[in-house]
């Protein structure tokens, strides 16, 4: 085996009779084979024999005398030319000079076969033996001096390459020194100096002139005692290497260095190579020729690699001319695509430079014509046992047939390829690809799912080839794609060759798959069997070309029995290697796989993407039923997108490759409900994107017109989405699959799972594609229920399931095989992967994310093509009929498949992209946390008893969270799985507050400030009272109402003076009705702030409707019906209408400038009021504006309005225009029955009352005989008038309908108030009041009786006026007789001018009485409720003297008749206030209007837009408090004690009653006393363990929780006295003052978040990228799996262990990012700042960017330039001159304030942005990017949109983003239409700048660090 153990006598010399035949022979072999072209056939034998070795080689004048070999087997055959170039003899006469000094020689070079053939001719020339290493980063010490092996269970040293090359006189070959690590070959230094080595089995190698030395004073037999053997002289080592630094690699050891002689061995000159050409191309043009060669020399000159061009790789020229020679007619620029593919391999200038020297050489743009079309024919033959076949191929209308090696399959055997769909581009490429066969390996470029190996497949067919697909990955070993070692049965070690060699030596065809992955120095182990194949094992065995081969077998005359006994093999003439890669990433620093060596290795041809009528071919014959119309739309969008230069877009493409539509469209055929839009974000995983990217495919989307699905707007309901399993068939949704008969009952999972809709859905969804035959992706966040759904999905189908899970240490071994050793025996343990391929059960990959992308890659062989090797040899294979007759291989089971989870990629996972690697393999889903619907309904299962508002809350805050999470605005997703621990606690422990437990999940941010405020923002919005005690209770304080007052009696219709009753006519009309016209009613979201969430306060919640400043409020109502109540807010200047309903999410808003236009003239100020109908006419809406009296009918659902025109209209006014009436004629509607769909309308001092029935569509007009001042609607019938001016009052009774004929049917009575009587006859002159509010409807009897303190059951009103708080009237308006009024008056009445009521505008009393009495009966709680103005409270009794009353919108007042009590509720001012105080004051005296809510709560709005709820009924109050600290837990402040309970006989200490104190001394603990407080086992208040409660009134102690919590006030003081005096230092030492300072501050916090978020993301990238790797071939460490024989047979360096990876040498230094800020310091920043802040936000923006890039400049380097009116290039920061504290990011900031404030008008945004564009890549940078800040006021500066679209995409390198500030109307909405998606923002609210800067640098920058 080892070939020192041969020791073979040479056989004597050949005849010239054999050299001849040899020749023949010879000739016959390499006819066919590549690259044995005419100038081979000359096989000149210099010394045919080997005769004595007397005979001498002459080279000029060096000789060198020939040694007869030992080994003939090892002398290289068949390298030398038959007339070498002068140059190669040049080389020669060199090598052999040095060899006859005894010198060690290193050959360098530039990359290819040149020097190793160069000194394998010497070799052969001179006849040396040669022992040939080819050094990789793998190789190790081992691998050149001893390894060990075992035999019959004893290890032996087995000498290695050097040690046999030393001791034999053989000549050590060393090729790749530059790949080999640092430290290995110092192992050879002293070899090289001195000759001497120590050995691992205890030998000492030995210069020959000292051993002869000793040999003469001592025997051989003491010397082998000594284990000292003789290093024979013969012994050579030629070195063979590239020079570094100019190309990657180690650099030499500078003591290795010193022992070699170098000698530079570059390209063949110019003229020896054009030699060479002519002859391999006798067809070609010589010109064309010489052309070829001198633009290939130019690539390799100096100059072109300064330009950072690769080298040409000069070595394929002879094959291309090859080519070229057999297709004369072809094209050279075509060929030197195959050879130098600078289309994919270079940027945009060297492709530029390269297309310049084509030019020059006239080589460019021969036609397309003359390329290759098609393959016609395949002719396959064999003759002597080689197979080749005659291709004909159509080239320009002709046909030429070319002769081509061909595979080992039996010609008669067909060989269908899977489905393959020829298309034209497809054909090419095969003819092509045939075309490169004929003389060299292939490599195919093509991207992800493209179908490069289907192509292969293809062309393997076509030859009959088998196939042996090899899967590459990123740290494979030179050894795993060579050789592995394994245990024989007996214990001994051996070596088992990989699928490569074995191919090899079959004549296979290797597909090497993902050539792009393996690092470069491990395919270097492949260059010589690419170049010249012949290989060089571990074991000692060699395998030679065939003609070599043959060559030695007929000079030694040994069969080839004998040969292989000597290790000896010939590689197959068929064997060829075609490798797949995907396209190099041009500008990447890491990417960049295509190289110099590697460009020698292969003719390479790029697959591109098919165009798109291809695409639609492949897909249409793949998948013949899909939808037509679906795929066009389809194909439309993939293409946009490759097409596009943007990276964003590029991305998305990447996710539509052919594969994934193929699977599309497969989806689609099969479910043609399924939805387009649906399908494709499912494939490019967009919930999960970056936000840029995601716009920028719904944008792309949208264009195409692929809609989002309709009725997913609709909540699905559970009974759409049931799953049952009937006779044996499971049924999700509408999809159905048979159950699976499992046989392991015991892997079926089985888990608890509560079923919803959303992940029905979802489950729905895999088993469509499961149906399909399709591995399954799932990708989502933490917690939302992964596994759990894949368990249940599995259950459901009764599938067993082998589940492993991946870590960041998987490695390729532990995936499929577990090694172990049993007796000395290795013995491999199938992985779960290997037992579902052999069971046919589901694979469940869980965290795949987590796991290197190398490792996982090996996925996409067993996927794609049902291939795999296994570590042990055996291989696992698709189809079960390829498995007979072979052993060691494994059928796929035709259940097999593959379920993979991974969290979605990118922060604050930091997983690797699975998805961006193999996602397109597998069909994905993005599983998402529960809608809030589905989640609720969760919850309830998990938490049947928790209360469901509490759950409600929790899913609302937890769905906040979310959003805010996939914004960017927190870096946690919070997921389900948090909410199902919560909800089990509090199912377990009911009595512990929310409050508390939500802490479980939250506490883990309690120390980030940030974050925790946010959180703690959201919990309170919902009304989670985190952070609460349950005694923050800060109900109003309770006065007593005064004692109630009997103030006579309401007479009716009795008069003395005869007025009984007068009948009022009315008449009857129809409506007028004008329209409908459409309106546009605005949906913007509401936030819903909770307001309970630190104290509990009357105010339950509270949200903003978006009114302007100018906006004033006028009118509110509210509809109840069927339990939802809507909200209407009327408001005037511009009149406009907001409504929203109480359970929904979103507000909405009518505008109707329109209708009622704003006025010039500043008199008529419209006031409008709003009434809302019901039952059948629910959602629409009555307005009146009261002195136009137009009233409008609004159809909120249909979105259309009408107007109705009254018949008073007419008759009342004529003047010329409807909006010039004088002063105070106003026109009022009463709606307290418009919930029954009719309203009534009167003028102020008119005389008719018009009822408007609006589903009947009629006005009734009642005149009257008064004139009128207000009406009340008591009730349906019966209305209260008072009459203008005197205050009388008035009864009118009217019919519930009035029909047309009914004239008379209104009655009219007086109303007489009686005073009691005084008792003297004499009555007292009355003043009447008109009261505020009368109720519709009357107190119920027990709220009568508590009220009025008497048993009572009676009709009643109540009502309020200035003068009382509540009055209530028994008897009215049902009874005729006398009723009786009582009245709890006020101690001085409404709106009389008192020392404390000045109002708060304008410091002087109106004149004008309010329109709105902000007064509401609540006659279910007997409550009375108005808002007052601050000056009618008594604030003095309110609040404690030394505390200041807030600024307050009014005081609520509660008359509570019940309890007899009254409360004063403050109302939190207005956020904003309109200027136009008088006219505020005209609508109500406070700032805000007030409502009945629901029976006992009422609703105020406030002049800014607030809406606040609040409760006033005592008995709601009490419910919702008891909830609330339920919510926060009682127990929260108990005294806890640890008790043991033991089971003893003793009674417990009995509860106690205690000594009675006879002084009733207070007394506190002590277990005697009865009444004390905090004690224990006595009655007491505020203790433990008492039996009762017993107050003996004093007051309670109770330490409270604050008290506990509260640090000392000192220790406070001296904390912030330190930070201050830190603070002071600080600012000394920049010198900046404390007004600065506060300056800087307001800019710089109101960007802490962002920068806070950007500054936590950049440290995670920069500590994912510190993450340590693997280093191999460590003493010590963990022990590696791939080592493991290694340590059996006892050798040391087995371990693995982590650390920081060196850099590998050559690879590009990292490059920091490039950024450059373009912000606007235009004039119209300043001018318009005061409108929105506009300025402020910019400097706020540049603050953040300079904050948050502090201390990365290594990182990122950025600079801020300005543009203005001034110039488009104003330097803020230059690149080199960073602000490095507050003071200088100050003066920035103070710059661009006064540049805006000084310079000229005008934009140079364009200009701007081209520079920055331009100039940013001047420098080399890793990345760019520019933004660009400005305010988009293009169109005034008559700049079009289109230019600036150019402008930002004009350099792909750059990512351009345009963020564009505040606009004029919809000018930026519009710009953003014009702008590529993803690259511009709007921002309407200038607090976003911050924001999306933020966004942008986490989605682009961030993604690719």
């Amino acid at each position: 085996m080892q070939s020192r153990l041969l020791l073979l006598g040479v056989p004597g010399g050949l005849g010239d009779v054999a050299s001849r035949r040899l020749r023949l022979l010879l000739r016959q072999v390499l006819r066919g084979r590549p690259g044995g072209g005419q100038q081979r056939l000359e096989v000149r034998l210099m010394h045919a024999g080997v005769t004595d070795s007397g005979e001498t080689v002459n080279i000029g004048d060096v000789s060198y005398k020939l040694k007869t070999p030992k080994n003939p087997e090892l002398v290289p055959q068949n390298y030398i030319a038959a007339s070498p170039s002068q140059s190669v003899v040049q080389h020669l006469r060199w090598i052999m000079q040095k060899d006859l000094l005894g010198q060690d020689i290193f050959l360098i070079g530039p990359p290819g076969p040149l020097r190793r053939s160069v000194a394998m001719q010497y070799l052969e020339l001179t006849k040396q033996e040669v022992e040939y290493i080819a050094l990789s980063r793998d190789t190790t010490e081992t691998d050149l001096k001893q390894r060990r092996e075992i035999r019959a269970g004893t290890a032996f040293y087995i000498d290695q390459c050097a040690v046999r090359a030393a001791t034999e006189g053989r000549t050590l070959v060393l090729e790749g020194l530059e790949k080999a690590e640092r430290n290995v070959l110092p192992v050879l230094n002293n070899l090289l100096e001195n000759r001497e080595m120590q050995l691992e089995d205890g030998r000492f190698l030995m210069s020959a002139e000292r051993y002869d030395k000793l040999l003469r004073d001592h025997t051989k037999e003491e010397l082998d005692a000594w284990k000292i053997v003789r290093v024979s002289e013969n012994f050579r080592v030629i070195a063979l290497g590239l020079p570094v630094p100019r190309y990657s690699g180690n650099p030499l050891d500078p003591p290795l260095r010193s022992r070699f002689q170098a000698r530079d061995i570059y390209f063949l000159p110019f003229q020896d190579q054009l030699k060479l050409l002519y002859s391999v191309g006798a067809n070609v043009s010589a010109e064309k020729i010489s052309q070829l060669l001198s633009f290939a020399t130019t690539l390799c000159s100096q100059e072109s690699s300064t330009l950072g061009l690769p080298d040409f790789p000069l070595d394929s020229l002879p094959e291309a001319v090859q080519i070229l020679d057999s297709f004369p007619m072809m094209p050279i620029e075509h060929a030197i695509r195959w050879m130098y593919p600078y289309n994919i391999l270079l940027g945009h200038e060297g492709k530029m430079a390269v297309e310049g020297v084509l030019k020059r050489f006239e080589l460019q743009g021969s036609g397309h014509s003359l390329l290759p079309k098609e393959i016609v024919r395949v002719e396959r033959m064999t003759d002597s046992h080689i197979s080749h076949a005659h291709v004909t191929i159509r080239v320009s209308g002709k046909e030429v047939t070319i002769k081509v090696p061909a595979g080992t399959r039996a010609v008669d055997q067909p060989c269908a390829p899977d489905r393959f769909v020829q298309t034209v581009s497809h054909k090419q490429l095969l003819a092509e690809m045939m075309q490169s066969h004929m003389v060299k390996d292939i490599c195919l470029i093509g991207g992800k799912g493209c179908g490069k190996t289907v192509m292969a497949k293809n062309f393997a067919a076509l030859l009959g080839y088998s196939i042996e697909p090899i899967m590459l990955y990123q740290d494979m070993t030179a050894r795993d794609l060579l050789q592995q070692r394994y245990t024989l049965p007996n214990g001994d070690t051996a070596w088992r060759s990989s699928p490569l060699v074995s191919a090899a030596r079959e004549g296979k065809l290797v597909l090497l798959d993902g050539i792009h992955r393996v690092n470069a120095g491990t395919l270097a182990v492949l260059q010589r069997l690419i170049h010249d194949r012949e290989l060089s094992l571990s074991d000692g065995s060699r395998l030679l070309r065939e003609d070599r081969y043959l060559c030695l077998k007929e000079r030694l005359q040994l069969t080839d029995e004998q040969l292989q006994n000597r290790s000896i093999f010939p590689i197959h003439p068929s064997f060829r290697i075609i490798a797949l890669a995907e396209p190099p990433v041009v500008g990447s620093t890491t990417q960049q796989w295509l190289g110099p060596e590697f460009l020698t290795m292969f003719f390479f041809h790029h697959m591109k993407p098919l165009v798109k009528s291809e695409e639609l071919q492949v897909i249409k014959e793949m998948v013949p039923n899909v939808p037509q119309e679906a795929l066009e739309k389809l194909l439309s969008v993939t293409h946009k997108l490759r097409e596009t230069q943007d990276p964003t877009a590029q991305s998305l493409a990447a996710s539509l490759s052919t594969r994934q539509l193929l699977r599309i469209s497969r989806r689609l055929s099969q479910y043609p409900s399924e939805n387009l839009h649906d399908a494709i974000t499912k494939a490019c995983l967009s919930r999960f994107l970056p936000s840029l990217a995601q716009s920028a495919l719904e944008k792309n989307l949208a264009d195409a017109a692929i809609e989002v699905n309709t009725d997913s707007s609709l909540e699905p309901e559970l009974e759409n989405y049931k799953c049952e399993v009937v006779a044996g068939s499971l049924k999700i949704g509408t999809v159905s699959a048979p159950v699976h008969n499992a046989h392991e009952k015991m892997k079926v999972p089985d888990v608890l799972f509560y079923d919803n809709v959303q992940h029905m859905i979802v489950m729905e969804d895999m088993l469509k594609d499961f149906v399909l035959g399709e591995h399954l992706l799932l990708v989502g966040n933490q917690g939302v229920g992964k596994n759990k759904i894949v368990d249940r999905f599995l259950h459901l189908l009764n599938r067993p399931r082998e589940y492993i899970q991946l870590h960041r240490d998987t490695t390729v071994q532990s995936l499929t095989l577990q090694p172990s050793v049993k007796d000395g025996l290795i013995v491999y343990e199938d992985s779960p992967l290997v037992k579902a391929v052999k069971l046919g059960h589901i694979l469940v990959v869980d965290e795949a994310d987590k796991a290197p992308t190398n490792v996982t890659c090996i996925l996409k062989t067993l996927v794609e093509n049902g291939e795999m090797i296994l570590a042990d040899g055996r291989r696992i294979v698709a189809d079960a009929a390829s498995v007979d007759g072979r052993e060691n291989a494994i059928a796929i089971h035709p259940d097999f498949r593959m379920v993979v989870l991974a969290n979605r990629p990118g922060f604050p996972f930091l997983g690797n992209d699975f998805f961006g690697t193999l996602g397109d393999i597998f069909s994905c889903h993005a599983i998402d946390n529960p809608k809030p619907h589905s989640e609720l309904e969760m919850l309830k299962q998990y938490g049947p008893n928790v209360p469901a508002p509490v759950l409600e809350k929790l899913v609302a805050a937890f769905g906040e969270l979310r959003n805010l999470a996939d914004q960017g605005i927190i870096n946690y997703p919070y997921s389900t799985r948090e909410v199902v621990n919560i909800v089990k606690h509090l199912q377990k422990f009911p009595t512990e507050g929310l409050s508390s437990v939500v802490r479980n999940v939250f506490d883990f941010d309690s120390y980030n400030n940030d974050m925790r405020e946010i959180l703690m923002n959201t919990l309170h919005k919902y009304g989670i009272p985190i952070g609460a005690k349950p005694t923050n209770v800060q109900l109003a304080k309770e006065f007593p109402l005064p004692e109630k007052t009997f103030m006579g009696y309401w007479i009716i219709g009795q008069t003395g003076n005869g007025m009984q009753k007068v009948l009022c006519p009315a008449e009857t009309h129809r409506i007028d009705i004008k329209g409908p016209v459409l309106v546009n009613i605005e949906k913007y979201p509401i936030e819903k702030h909770e307001s309970r969430f630190l104290n509990f306060t009357e105010e339950c919640s509270s949200w903003r409707f978006p009114v302007d400043e100018v906006n004033l409020i006028c009118d509110i109502a509210v509809s109840h019906e069927n339990g939802e109540h809507t909200l209407y807010v009327a408001a005037c200047n511009p009149i406009s209408l907001y409504f929203m309903t109480m359970t929904g999410e979103n507000g909405f808003f009518v505008d109707f400038f329109d209708i009622f236009p704003r006025m010039a003239s500043g008199s008529w100020r419209p006031f409008v009021t709003v009434a809302p109908l019901g039952s059948l006419l629910r959602g629409q809406v009555v307005l009146h504006e009261e002195q136009s009296n137009a009233v409008l009918l609004l159809d909120t659902t249909g979105r259309a309005i009408h107007r109705l025109v009254l018949p008073t209209e007419e008759s009342t006014s004529k003047k010329s225009s409807w909006w010039n009436k004088e002063e105070g004629e106003t026109y009022r509607m009463c709606k307290e029955f418009s919930h029954k769909n009719w309203v009534v309308f009167y003028r102020q001092t008119g005389n008719s009352l018009t009822v408007l029935d609006v589903l009947e569509g009629l006005t009734h007009t009642i005149s009257l005989p008064i004139n009128l001042g207000t009406v009340f609607l008591v009730a349906e019938d019966k209305w209260l008038l008072v009459e203008n001016k005197t205050n009388q009052k008035y009864l009118l009774t009217k019919p519930a309908h009035i029909g047309a004929e009914d004239t008379g049917a209104c009655q009219l009575y007086m109303l007489k108030e009686e005073l009691p009587s005084t008792g003297f006859g004499v009555t007292q002159e009355t003043e009447f009041y008109i009261p505020h509010k009368v109720s519709s409807d009357q107190l119920s009897s027990e709220n009568l009786t508590s009220a009025v303190g008497q048993k009572i059951a009676s009709p009643n009103r109540i009502l309020s006026d200035e003068k009382s708080h509540a009055t209530i009237v028994v008897g009215f308006p049902d009874l005729m007789s006398p009723s009786e009024v009582y009245s709890w008056k006020r101690s001085s009445s409404l709106g009389k001018p008192s020392v404390t009521n000045i109002t708060m505008y304008t410091g002087k009393r109106t004149s004008v009485t309010p329109r709105h009495n902000n007064c509401v009966t609540l006659t279910h709680t007997n409550q009375v409720v108005r808002i007052l103005p601050p000056g009618e409270v008594p604030l003095k009794d309110i609040y404690p003297k030394d505390v200041t009353p807030p600024q307050t919108a009014g005081y609520i007042e509660v008359t509570d008749l019940q309890a007899k009590k009254l409360r004063y509720i403050p109302v939190p001012s207005a956020e904003s206030l309109s200027p136009y105080t008088a006219w505020l004051s005209a609508i109500s005296d406070t700032d805000a209007l007030l409502a009945e809510w629901d029976k006992s709560s009422v609703v105020t709005v406030d002049m800014g837009g607030r809406v606040r709820l609040w409760e006033t009924g005592l008995e709601r109050l009490q419910q919702s408090l008891m909830e609330w600290r339920n919510m926060i837990g009682q127990d929260s402040d108990k005294h806890m004690q640890i008790t043991i309970e033991r089971d003893s006989n003793e009674d417990v200490s009995e509860p106690k009653h205690g000594k009675e104190d006879p002084d009733n001394m207070p007394h506190v603990g002590g277990n005697t006393w009865a009444g004390g407080t905090g004690g224990r086992d006595t009655a007491g208040l505020g203790g433990k363990g008492g039996p009762y409660r017993l107050d003996a009134g004093h007051p309670v102690y109770q330490v409270s929780e604050v008290e506990k919590d509260a640090v000392p006030e000192d220790i406070k003081r001296a904390a912030r006295e330190m930070a201050q005096r830190a603070f002071q230092q600080r600012l000394k030492e920049i010198q900046m003052s404390e007004y600065d300072a506060a300056t800087y501050e307001r800019f710089s916090s109101a960007v802490q978040r962002q920068v806070h978020a950007l500054r936590v993301i950049l440290d995670n990238l920069q500590a994912k990228g510190k993450e340590r790797q693997w280093l191999r071939h460590q003493a010590t460490g963990e022990l590696d799996d791939a080592k493991i024989i290694d340590g059996l047979a006892g050798e040391k360096a087995i371990y693995k262990r982590r650390g920081d990876l060196e850099p590998q040498l050559g690879s590009p230094q990292q490059k920091p990012k490039r950024l450059r800020l373009v912000v606007d310091v235009s004039g119209s920043m300043y001018r318009f700042n005061g409108v929105d802040r506009r300025l402020e936000r910019s400097m706020e923006a540049v603050c953040m960017v300079m904050e948050a890039f502090e201390n990365y400049e290594e990182k990122f380097k950025y600079d801020i330039a300005g543009h203005s009116g001034d110039g488009y290039n104003i330097k803020l920061v230059p690149v080199n001159k960073i602000p490095k504290n507050n003071k200088q990011r100050l003066e920035i900031l103070k710059t661009m304030h006064a540049h805006s404030q000084f310079c000229m008008s005008g934009d140079h945004t364009l200009e701007g942005t081209e520079h920055a564009i331009k100039d940013i890549t001047t420098e080399e940078a890793d990345e760019y990017f520019v933004i660009i800040l400005s305010d988009a006021n293009l169109s005034r500066y008559g700049i079009n949109p289109a230019r600036f679209a150019q402008i930002l995409t004009s350099n792909p390198q750059v990512n351009a983003f345009a963020i564009f500030i505040g606009s004029l109307g919809d000018q930026a909405a519009r710009l953003q239409r014009t702008l590529p998606a993803g690259r511009s923002f709007i921002a309407m609210d200038t607090k976003k700048i911050p924001q999306i800067l933020q966004q942008i640098f986490t989605s682009t920058m961030l993604s690719s660090i």
